[in-house]
């Protein structure tokens, strides 16, 4: 359970806090990870230009972070650009994607302190252009200190090259200590991957209705609840956020187990066997 101490609830819209005050504060999710699916189809839509639709959706990723930096969620990771994007795409498309994240960070970054954000990385981000890379250190280091949302941003990343950076990694510190592998558990994995400093997803939200993963997260996604909406990334706003985190919030979480009707059948069941 979850109550920060650093919500803004008195700055979310009036629309948005009509659908917070349906919420219960205490099971917020800690983690919340997006897929942003649908900004070259939501320009397609309108018979606009592809760069037009990831304009807009850089929009929406200001505007989705300052509404959960409102209501106090600790970890925001959003799907920014995919090792696949950079390997597929044209490379006109790929050059704009990054001079959009240059500029992102240079417009945002005020907005970013206003609202105490805190802004970080995963992926390969070593393979991105020079220029970009210490664009996003600046405004990594500016924003260091913040102690709301940790905004984290999964650029030139894959989850199955996460796994096998990960692999290579616990390796090498095996060799280095001398270890044997039947020694390794989870947790000696989970400590080399990307995400190491932070909980596991708790929702995962994917925008534009389709119905896959996208190599994302694969690791960490293990028990997390997805939510999928048809709504293209650039339409996706706050309260569609909080719509999400209400859906969230109706449903049980297992981790394996027996719901809580599960286990009061069986329980039923055991005193009927045993009473008969």
């Amino acid at each position: 359970m979850y109550l920060s101490a650093t919500s803004r609830i008195h700055e979310l819209t009036p629309e948005e806090r009509a659908v917070y005050a349906t919420l219960t504060p205490s099971r917020l999710p800690e983690h919340v990870a997006i897929i942003m699916d649908g900004n070259g189809r939501w320009a397609g839509a309108r018979s606009l230009k592809r760069f037009l639709g990831h304009q807009q959706g850089a929009k929406s990723v200001q505007m989705v972070t300052e509404t959960a930096s409102r209501i106090g969620l600790p970890w925001l990771t959003l799907y920014a650009f995919s090792l696949e994007n950079n390997l597929r795409r044209p490379r006109a498309e790929v050059s704009f994607l990054m001079r959009l994240l240059r500029s992102y960070l240079e417009s945002n970054l005020q907005r970013m302190m206003d609202n105490n954000v805190r802004i970080r990385y995963i992926g390969r981000t070593q393979d991105l252009p020079t220029e970009v890379q210490e664009k996003m250190q600046w405004a990594e280091e500016a924003t260091a200190q913040n102690t709301g949302t940790t905004l984290t941003l999964a650029l030139n990343y894959g989850a199955r090259s996460e796994i096998v950076d990960a692999f290579k990694g616990l390796t090498a510190e095996l060799k280095l200590k001398g270890l044997s592998a039947e020694r390794v558990t989870e947790e000696d994995f989970h400590r080399h991957l990307y995400t190491a400093h932070m909980p596991d997803p708790d929702l995962l939200i994917r925008t534009s209705g389709e119905m896959r993963i996208s190599n994302y997260l694969l690791w960490q996604i293990a028990y997390t609840e997805i939510f999928v909406t048809e709504r293209f990334w650039p339409d996706f706003r706050g309260i569609h956020l909080l719509e999400a985190i209400a859906a969230y919030q109706r449903r049980e979480r297992r981790y394996g187990g027996l719901g809580e009707a599960e286990r009061e059948g069986q329980e039923v069941s055991e005193e009927a066997r045993t009473s008969g």
